[in-house]
């Protein structure tokens, strides 16, 4: 999420917590004593994904602001609604671009008049963290005769996901992450279940594990347009079993990762929250639970210059 918002670009950092004591514990460590891997993210997790069992974490309870990652939300949301049918098509509206722009945010650089299916705007919505493709699966997916009215009430239905699957430290009031009042806030280990609740489904994997994306839609004239999206999760083709999930960025919430690996028969799952190197962190967090030392020389996979970053 990029956003010149003045409440989300020049507010000081603000965490909210519910306890002050900064605590990093290596839960259920694996076998093979890899040693505690440093980090540098204010907050992190790492999640063995088929017990739910956390095997590293870091201030793991304390509230944070968490940018675009509540896009995993968002998406979450739309592919876990009954009989939804992902290749419904929706025509874009204008005011889907003038968000973006009146924000400053990353875009999917949506073309108004454009006809696409609810499956490209997750594509949209997750590969180049598009706000235009969010707000577009909102207003179609939310209820209310203005627009406004269903972005308000597609975003209580994420809460009410939130309450549902028990997490009592996280609350959206956007479906982007741009927070004009910072009361977006969650936690590593309420992201973690959120991006586990996620990852159950299958259209949703598909989506977050692509690096890129390249599609066409019908114009308003009636002729055809392409276009490619790249996935904004570097990690994705740079750490080995990398399967997704989503990033994040903003003033308040500086740079976040959440991110999800399978070698053999284990798959873990993983966040980091205001973190100066999230890549690396999440990799050394990924071979503490594999037993591995990918870290030490991953080459991040570069995006090409005027793709989307987050």
């Amino acid at each position: 999420m990029r956003t010149s918002l003045p409440g989300v670009r020049k507010a000081a950092v603000v965490v909210l917590t519910t306890g002050a004591l900064l605590t990093v514990s290596p839960l259920a460590a694996p076998a093979h004593a890899v040693p505690v891997p440093p980090i540098a993210s204010k907050g992190a997790i790492l999640v063995n994904n088929a017990t739910g069992t956390a095997v590293y974490t870091k201030t793991p309870d304390t509230r944070r602001q968490m940018a675009s990652t509540t896009k995993i939300m968002t998406a979450a949301v739309v592919v876990h609604t009954k009989g939804i049918n992902l290749n419904h098509v929706v025509t874009v509206k204008q005011s889907y671009r003038d968000y973006v722009v009146r924000q400053g945010a990353s875009t999917a650089d949506l073309k108004t008049g454009d006809k696409v299916t609810v499956r490209q705007l997750l594509y949209g919505t997750m590969l180049p963290s598009g706000c235009d493709a969010a707000y577009a699966l909102a207003d179609l997916l939310g209820k209310g005769t203005t627009q406004a009215a269903r972005t308000q009430s597609f975003i209580a239905k994420m809460n009410q996901t939130a309450t549902s699957l028990g997490l009592k430290n996280t609350k959206f009031d956007s479906f982007d992450g741009i927070s004009k009042a910072g009361n977006n806030y969650t936690t590593p280990r309420d992201l973690a279940k959120i991006a586990s609740y996620a990852m159950k489904n299958g259209n949703f994997r598909a989506v977050v594990a692509a690096p890129k994306y390249v599609t066409s839609a019908t114009t308003s004239t009636g002729g055809k347009r392409t276009y490619t999206w790249y996935n904004t999760n570097q990690l994705l083709g740079s750490y080995k079993g990398a399967i997704g999930i989503k990033t994040g960025t903003g003033t308040a919430a500086g740079p976040c990762l959440v991110f999800a690996a399978t070698r053999g028969d284990k798959t873990f799952v993983g966040v980091t929250l205001n973190g100066a190197d999230r890549y690396k962190d999440a990799a050394k967090l990924l071979d503490f639970g594999f037993g591995s030392s990918t870290a030490q020389t991953m080459q991040l996979r570069s995006l090409p210059q005027g793709a989307e970053r987050d």
